[in-house]
């Protein structure tokens, strides 16, 4: 059995509110989300650097 083409966007706006073929909706919450995980990374790789430095 054959599967159609399928559309895949990362990012996608929603103007009738359904949810289809992309990873992230263009809202409030995917900003805020994102933010948060960026700066959770950030901190991550500043404190592996801070101990890194510590120990020469």
């Amino acid at each position: 059995m054959k599967q159609g083409p399928e559309e895949f966007k990362v990012v996608k706006d929603n103007p009738k509110k359904k949810n289809k073929n992309y990873i992230f909706q263009n809202n409030q919450i995917t900003r805020v989300g994102f933010y948060i995980v960026a700066t959770a990374l950030l901190v991550g790789i500043i404190m592996v650097l801070v101990t890194g430095f510590s120990f020469l």
